[in-house]
């Protein structure tokens, strides 16, 4: 099995909203068991390490704690189906999706955003829950949007997108990344922008959709990663996080945001918004911001309960 890149891994963590999960192991048989999570952590890059808590009332308790490894299959935004069921006590769990056995041996799952497969580094019992430590032995990142859930709801990018599309004079941005790299494009004054446009009347997502389609990446509508008034010129503007598979794109180009990169940012308030995304790449921990060109807060992007 192949060692893993501390870069890669940090990229694979801080690509999607921490949001749902299906946490998956093999019991003492051998047969495929798992239960929906929403308490998924990073805690650790060298080594790798990640934290799910399971409760102690749980059917699963005594295979998980038992177990050797597991998996976490952080799901996309088209699983909410999956979600369900296995946060229900279904006879046949696994029938509700396509999977198999990871590098380690745990289930992972097709169609998902991330899954990362773990050996059990630790258990430690905590109040009414036990919290299972994993090193990852292997992990597979993809361009799908995740499902968030909040308040008793599920949360796609889809939804915030249309939520947001009522306001008047709204401009859509896409910050694609890849490894890192941005996809900035000219903005005809000697300057660099992100990609761009004008919400009509079929609303944010669909905008989102052409500005993808128009950079000739392939990559998938991400979640909203800044939202602020962009007062200078009248008009509101949402800045949509985007994960490429690959740097090929027929307009603008993968870029890294270094000092040099970042004083060709035409636009203050998209410099500040680079600038604050170069910081959290590093650190592989995202928020979302929230207030005018000048001034706002960030919220974090929390893993839940």
């Amino acid at each position: 099995m192949s060692e893993i890149d501390p870069r890669e891994l940090r990229n694979a963590f801080g690509a999607f909203m921490t949001g749902v999960t299906v946490v998956t192991a093999q019991d003492e048989d051998g047969a495929p068991i798992g239960f929906t999570a929403n308490s998924f952590t990073s805690v650790s890059l060298d080594p790798p390490l990640v934290l799910v808590c399971l409760a102690n009332g749980s059917s699963n308790y005594d295979a998980l704690a038992q177990a050797k490894g597991f998996a976490v299959n952080v799901l996309a935004e088209n699983q909410k189906d999956v979600s369900n069921t296995f946060a229900r006590p279904v006879e046949d769990r696994f029938a509700a999706v396509n999977w198999r056995a990871g590098p380690h041996g745990s289930p992972v799952f097709d169609g998902v955003s991330a899954w990362f497969d773990c050996s059990m580094h630790k258990t430690v019992p905590a109040g009414d829950h036990l919290i299972l430590i994993g090193k990852v032995e292997a992990f597979e990142n993809f361009t799908h949007p995740g499902l968030g859930y909040a308040r008793g709801a599920y949360v796609t990018p889809a939804a915030e997108a249309e939520a947001l599309s009522n306001s008047a004079n709204l401009t859509v941005s896409a910050l694609i990344e890849h490894q890192g790299k941005v996809l900035l494009v000219d903005d005809g004054g000697g300057g660099l922008r992100l990609p761009e446009a004008k919400v009509s009347k079929d609303g944010a997502s669909a905008a989102l959709t052409r500005l993808i389609a128009q950079s000739g990446v392939t990559a998938e509508p991400g979640f909203v990663y800044s939202v602020y008034q962009d007062d200078a010129r009248d008009t509101h503007h949402i800045s949509f996080l985007c994960q490429a598979s690959g740097e090929s794109a027929t307009y603008g180009a993968f870029t890294e945001l270094n000092a040099t990169t970042l004083m060709d940012i035409t636009d203050p308030a998209v410099c500040t918004m680079l600038e604050r995304f170069a910081e959290e790449s590093r650190m592989g921990n995202f928020g979302v911001y929230y207030g005018n060109h000048v001034a706002g807060q960030v919220r974090p992007m929390t893993s839940g309960s």
